[in-house]
């Protein structure tokens, strides 16, 4: 019988991580090294997509018999990119902003298996409307959760969720970072061992 392949996450995103385990199966998580810098006109979930592959490949490349995941997630808003926002301030114009608007968080999974030839990526769109929000309501979100780290500063997982008012999407997880349903797929594809 043949030895299963290693699985390595291409992220240090605790979020991903959590996700990952949820699959119970063994993997090792290795930093990517790439430039997240969108290029110039590049349409938000098309960012997502080049930066999930970019990163499984970054790290595939050292680790050809590998199954590498990368993911990425962009939100956008009025055709607009919106990131993390890693400030406060940044954080109270990006949720001053989308307050009472719909956002669509494209979020992005790539597998890469250089050994087979192996490279594909799955797109997970959630489209997320958030209630109309206080000046209060979003300071008070903010001091409690500090989503510095997170795509529209939207920490959806925890006290985030109470800023929303609805979620569209075909997988729960694909909002919080790692979309396992198109995950499984992938990695099935792949030769690895998912349940």
């Amino acid at each position: 019988m043949a030895e299963a392949p290693r699985l390595i996450l291409a992220s240090t995103s605790r979020y991903r991580r959590e996700l990952l385990e949820r699959l119970r199966l063994p993997f090792e998580v290795v930093s990517p090294a790439v430039d997240e810098t969108p290029f110039p006109g590049e349409a938000p979930l098309q960012l997502a997509q080049r930066l999930a592959l970019a990163k499984a490949h970054a790290v595939a490349s050292g680790q050809p018999r590998a199954v590498v995941i990368g993911s990425d997630q962009v939100a956008e808003l009025d055709g607009r990119a919106v990131g993390k926002p890693l400030t406060h301030e940044h954080a109270i114009r990006q949720l001053t902003a989308m307050s009472g608007r719909r956002v669509v968080f494209h979020t992005a999974v790539a597998v890469v298996r250089l050994d087979r030839g192996y490279a594909r990526c799955l797109l997970a769109p959630v489209a997320v409307t958030f209630r109309t929000l206080s000046g209060t309501e979003i300071e008070h979100y903010l001091r409690t959760e500090q989503p510095y780290d997170c795509a529209g500063s939207a920490k959806c997982e925890t006290l985030g969720i109470a800023l929303l008012a609805a979620i569209e999407s075909d997988d729960p997880t694909a909002l919080v970072g790692l979309p396992l349903v198109a995950l499984s797929a992938l990695l099935r594809e792949a030769g690895a061992s998912v349940p």
